[in-house]
C-alpha cells in the first residue's frame, strides 16, 4: 500500500556553510534552486495533493529569493516551514523577515558532544536566541545529541523552559565513513545513543516514541530478517536544488520537475520502491510525524 505524500522538504541551496562532520544531507553542490523550477515543482507538487513545504538547505537564509519562495507556496495553498541553522546577523535578519508568514521554525543545534564530533558550533544558546529574534507562532529548537553530561542536559532544560519553545532530540547518526573516520563501531555508537537517552530522560519527558525510535534505528542496522530492510512509508517527498523529485532523499528513483505532469503524479502517487536506511531514517522522523506531538519534549 502506497503512503500519501503529505509534504515535501524542499533544498533551498546546494551548499552549507556549518558542513557538519556528521552531515547526512544527500545532495551537496553550489547555487540556488531555481525559482522557475520551485515554482513549476510547486505545481505539481499540488496536483499531486501536497498541502505544505518545509525550506531546508543547505543554509535556506542564505537564498537570495527566500521572501519569494515562502510567498510563492502560499499562492499555491501551501503551508511553509523551516528548519536552518540561523545564527549571524544577516541569517537571522532574513529569516525574521519572513518568520510571520511560517507555519513554524526549527532552529537546528548541537550539544557539546556532537559540537565537538561534528566540528561545529551550532550551541543551543545560539538556537534559543535566533528563535527569540523571530515572529513565529511556533518555535522548535531541535538538538543533535552526543555525549550528553548531566549538568549540560539540566542546563538545557532550564534555558528551554525560560524560552517557552518546543524542544525535540536526535541522535548523531553516523555512516560508514564516519565511523572509520572516528574510529567507532557501529555497536558503539548504538551504545552511546542509549546512554544519551538515558541522560535526558532525567531531564525531559521523552516519548515512548523516541525509545521506538532508537529501536528502529537499531532493527537498521543490524537487520533480523536477513537483511532485508522495509520499504519507505514517509508521507514526505524530497526536492533537490536542482528540481529533482525523490520520494527518499537517498532514493535511487526520481524525476525531474520539468518532466510531464502525468509523469510526477504517477510518481509521488506509487508505491515507493525505496527501501528505508538509518540516514533517510535520521530525515523522515520528524517531516512524516510534523503533526505528531510525542516529537517534542517537555523539560521536566
Amino acid at each position: 500500500m502506497s503512503t500519501r505524500v503529505r509534504t515535501a522538504l524542499v533544498s533551498t541551496a546546494g551548499h552549507c556553510k556549518v558542513a557538519c562532520g556528521f552531515c547526512f544531507r544527500a545532495d551537496r553542490a553550489h547555487g540556488f534552486l531555481d525559482t522557475a523550477t520551485y515554482t513549476r515543482t510547486l505545481s505539481r507538487l499540488k496536483e499531486a495533493g501536497v498541502e505544505g513545504v518545509c525550506l531546508s538547505g543547505g543554509e535556506p537564509t542564505h537564498h537570495p529569493q527566500l521572501r519569494q519562495l515562502v510567498r510563492l507556496a502560499h499562492q499555491f495553498g501551501m503551508a511553509v516551514s523551516m528548519v536552518t541553522s540561523a545564527r549571524t546577523v544577516a541569517e537571522v535578519i532574513a529569516l525574521s523577515q519572513v518568520a510571520h508568514l511560517l507555519a513554524n521554525v526549527t532552529v537546528s543545534a548541537d550539544s557539546q558532544g556532537a559540537m565537538l564530533l561534528g566540528r561545529t558550533t551550532r550551541t543551543a544558546a545560539s538556537g534559543l536566541d535566533t528563535l527569540r529574534a523571530i515572529g513565529t507562532e511556533t518555535k522548535i529548537l531541535h538538538v543533535t545529541c552526543w555525549g550528553l553530561r548531566d549538568e549540560e542536559c539540566e542546563d538545557l532544560a532550564g534555558l528551554v523552559s525560560e524560552a517557552g519553545v518546543e524542544v525535540q532530540f536526535s541522535p548523531v547518526v553516523l555512516d560508514e565513513r564516519a565511523l572509520r573516520r572516528d574510529g567507532k563501531s557501529v555497536q558503539d555508537y548504538l551504545v552511546q545513543q542509549r546512554l544519551d537517552a538515558d541522560v535526558l530522560r532525567r531531564y525531559f519527558n521523552l516519548s515512548a516514541r523516541y525509545r521506538a525510535y532508537l529501536d528502529e534505528l537499531g532493527d537498521l542496522q543490524f537487520p533480523t530478517d536477513g537483511g532485508e530492510r522495509w520499504p519507505c512509508r514517509s508521507a514526505a517527498a524530497y526536492v533537490s536544488a536542482d528540481g529533482d523529485i525523490r520520494r527518499c532523499p537517498y532514493g535511487q528513483a526520481s524525476v525531474s520537475a520539468h518532466a510531464p505532469r502525468a509523469v510526477i503524479r504517477q510518481f509521488l502517487t506509487a508505491p515507493a520502491q525505496d527501501r528505508v536506511t538509518p540516514d533517510c531514517a535520521a530525515i523522515c522522523r520528524s517531516a512524516s510525524a510534523c503533526d505528531d506531538d510525542s516529537v517534542s519534549c517537555a523539560a521536566v
